[in-house]
């Protein structure tokens, strides 16, 4: 490359890592070099010989589930929009063991951080005991915590769908929840029984569920035998689709015997029938400010030398609802 321009091996370097006192026709000689050799850059490498990372891991669960699949998503968009490299390592089960083979996996590559997409407990929990000479940030929805973490507010989406429910005349809302040890499960039968509590309203029992239409539908069928209900909260839209479809299939119309609100806004739920009134979570928007705080706590940690810096303030992202055909007034 540096005989193609002309110029140094030093200069080239000088170029590759935006280096001042490059002057302007040099420097376009070299990029014109780089495009005609096809060079890219190897991010690895670089951080071996500069002793910065090049990278930002992300540790993730290996599920398809909507909400870590579409935090990770973002993670990648958001980075390519910034010209930053990601490393991406999947881990099966967030036992402590698992959480520290997969952070010392990104270390080998030489990231300079690493997000880490825990959304239940245990991964909190394991991810507390770990330890790694880069900064962690996770992207989880627990509360009362002092480290740094960016999420969605997960409690304020269950109370604007439970108070949408009860402003259009419903006495009480039923709860279908998410399995138990995920935090976003947790927040949002929080919020839910919050905003009834704060009502003066009955709180119904609580229905166990998981994040499947087929759970929200043996949730459906049990509620299905309750006349009283007439609202339902669902703890994520596939569940909603499930108890939908078992009101309607036991003669329970939606909405107008029982109205129905989600959580997530999957890009299928304005296509349910009927379209499903829903809480959205702007994932781009969390993965945009993720990257943005991980970068930060880099440069901290760098200019700190890797001594521990003050750590940077949590992040809690604001969802919106999104009301379609699912609720309605509740019958005279």
């Amino acid at each position: 490359m540096a005989v193609r321009a002309g110029v140094s091996i030093q200069t080239v370097s000088r170029v590759l890592n935006e280096a001042p006192r490059v002057a302007p026709g040099t420097r376009q000689r070299v990029l014109v070099a780089i495009d005609e050799l096809g060079y890219r850059r190897n991010p690895a490498a670089r951080a071996l010989a500069t002793g910065h990372g090049g990278l930002i891991g992300v540790l993730t669960p290996s599920s398809a589930l909507y909400g870590p699949a579409s935090v990770t998503a973002a993670l990648g968009l958001a980075a390519a929009n910034a010209g930053v490299h990601l490393a991406v390592e999947h881990v099966v089960d967030f036992d402590v063991d698992s959480v520290q083979h997969g952070l010392s996996r990104l270390v080998d590559q030489y990231v300079a951080g690493v997000v880490v997409v825990a959304p239940v407990r245990q991964g909190f929990e394991a991810l507390a005991s770990a330890r790694a000479p880069v900064p962690l940030l996770p992207v989880v929805s627990s509360e009362g915590r002092d480290e740094p973490v960016v999420a969605v507010d997960q409690r304020a989406g269950a109370r604007l769908a439970v108070q949408h429910l009860l402003d259009l005349g419903h006495e009480t809302v039923w709860h279908v929840r998410g399995p138990r040890g995920w935090y976003e499960a947790d927040q949002r039968e929080q919020g839910w029984r919050e905003v009834l509590e704060g009502a003066g309203r009955e709180v119904p029992p609580v229905l166990e569920g998981a994040w499947s239409a087929d759970a929200g539908f043996r949730a459906g069928e049990l509620l299905a035998r309750v006349p009283e209900v007439t609202a339902v909260f669902a703890a994520n839209d596939p569940s909603a689709l499930g108890v939908v479809r078992a009101l309607t299939e036991r003669g329970r119309s939606v909405p107008g015997e029982v109205s129905v609100v989600g959580f997530d806004d999957v890009p299928e739920s304005a296509f349910f029938l009927p379209p499903l009134t829903t809480v959205r979570q702007e994932f781009s928007e969390l993965g945009r400010t993720a990257l943005q705080v991980v970068l930060e706590m880099v440069e901290r940690h760098r200019a700190g030398g890797g001594r521990e810096v003050p750590p940077v303030s949590p992040v809690r992202l604001q969802p919106e609802l999104v009301v379609r055909s699912s609720t309605g007034v509740p019958r005279a």
